[in-house]
């Protein structure tokens, strides 16, 4: 059995180390699509605060664990897919396969401005960005930033690690908006301020130009700021566009089933490319996280290996830590119609606590400053617990997670 997997991040390893437990005897194909050892972009904001060196940012860090897997890592892009005769083509070169895994990823969203493709400006997305953005962030350089999202708001450290001056345009009216509500992105605004970043909201760029060796940043309010580096965070979108014409259904990404497989028999996809079922609301969506990668790249090489297994759903959650600062989303975090809240806000000590309910289940929550009981604010979630009366002592109280928890889902049957 020929198995190939497109994309070298957490869910195509998890994959192919998968597939030689399940099927020993398999030929298993890597192909990633940048050079080097596939290694976890979550690792990039350690590698610019200094914490690791590139080799840490490695999936696997053993010498010679792929080789003694028999797992056949191989560099180059996809650039088609031939479902009829499958064949993975690599650019004058074709691939057969027996099961297919497209793993691909997302890569970065990139503002159609003026001057977006000139020299000093980078995303924060691969091991070449983190070279190219180490390489300028000295002392006392000016770094303009756009974007205030998850990735957005984990390479701040790194930057000012390295003592930049860093400004930051939100074209929204607050940070992070896919995953907190106003007053949990208010909270983090302040925080991110008080560390001496500079934050412009409702900005962004018309356009940007060189001047010498530096940038100019024309903002559309008439201003401009200068800038030795700019830096585009505006979000991800998946990688597909080599998808066309082969006959797979997509969407937003590639519709799975609960093997996670795609409209085409065989050809199956994982991580941030797979829209499967939300767990929560039974809906089809991309869920761009690595703990969701891991578990559908799992699943999925079960299923290419003849052993049945069903992914559960996505549970759509984020963990982000700012400058020190953890906030937290998960499920639906802004609520249902008819649902009921309750809310804590200390905003002198940086905490907030927002609990969302509909019936007699917690269904989403946001959380600024409190890390001790994420893991029970998830299972109640992502369990879909009956709290009974439990419901009405978080309505009081936002802060008995864990007796809530324990309570209710860890109680004997």
């Amino acid at each position: 059995m020929r198995h190939i997997i497109i994309g070298g991040g957490p869910a195509g390893v998890v994959a192919a180390e998968t597939l030689r437990k399940a099927d020993p005897a398999a030929e298993i194909t890597l192909l990633c699509g940048e050079a080097g050892p596939p290694y976890s972009r979550m690792a990039i904001p350690y590698l610019l605060r200094g914490d690791i060196g590139e080799a840490g940012t490695q999936l696997r860090k053993e010498v010679g664990h792929y080789e003694r897997l028999r797992i056949q890592l191989l560099q180059g892009r996809a650039h088609a897919v031939d479902t009829a005769a499958r064949t993975v083509d690599l650019g004058g070169r074709s691939l057969p396969y027996d099961r297919l895994l497209i793993a691909t990823g997302s890569r970065p969203s990139l503002e159609q401005i003026p001057g977006i493709d000139l020299p000093g400006v980078h995303s924060c997305w691969t091991l070449a960005d983190a070279r190219a953005i180490l390489a300028k962030a000295r002392p006392g350089a000016r770094i303009v930033q756009m974007g205030a999202g998850f990735v957005g708001c984990i390479i701040m450290e790194g930057l000012l690690s390295r003592g930049v001056d860093l400004t930051i345009l939100v074209r929204s009216g607050y940070m992070v908006r896919r995953m907190m509500n106003p007053t949990a992105s208010g909270m983090l605004r302040r925080w991110c301020e008080a560390k001496g970043v500079k934050i412009l909201t409702r900005t962004q760029p018309r356009g940007l130009s060189a001047n010498g060796g530096s940038l100019q940043v024309a903002l559309a309010d008439g201003r401009t700021l200068p800038a030795d580096l700019y830096l585009s965070a505006v979000g991800v979108d998946p990688n597909l566009d080599f998808l066309q014409g082969s006959g797979i259904e997509l969407g937003q990404g590639i519709l799975v089933d609960g093997t996670l497989q795609s409209s085409v028999p065989g050809v199956y996809a994982a991580g941030d490319v797979a829209e499967a079922t939300n767990c929560l609301t039974g809906h089809r969506q991309l869920n761009a996280i690595q703990p969701n990668a891991v578990e559908q790249g799992r699943i999925a090489a079960l299923n290419m290996a003849g052993r049945p297994a069903h992914f559960k759903g996505s549970f759509v959650f984020n963990v982000l830590t700012t400058l020190g600062l953890v906030s937290s989303s998960f499920g639906e975090w802004e609520g249902a119609p008819g649902g009921e809240s309750s809310e804590l806000l200390d905003e002198a000590r940086y905490r907030y606590l927002n609990l969302q309910f509909e019936g007699e289940r917690l269904i989403g929550a946001n959380s600024v400053g409190f890390s001790d009981h994420i893991g029970a604010l998830r299972g109640l979630i992502e369990g879909r617990v009956h709290l009974g009366r439990w419901k009405h002592r978080l309505l009081e109280d936002p802060t008995q997670i864990m007796p809530a928890y324990l309570a209710t889902a860890q109680k004997v049957v």
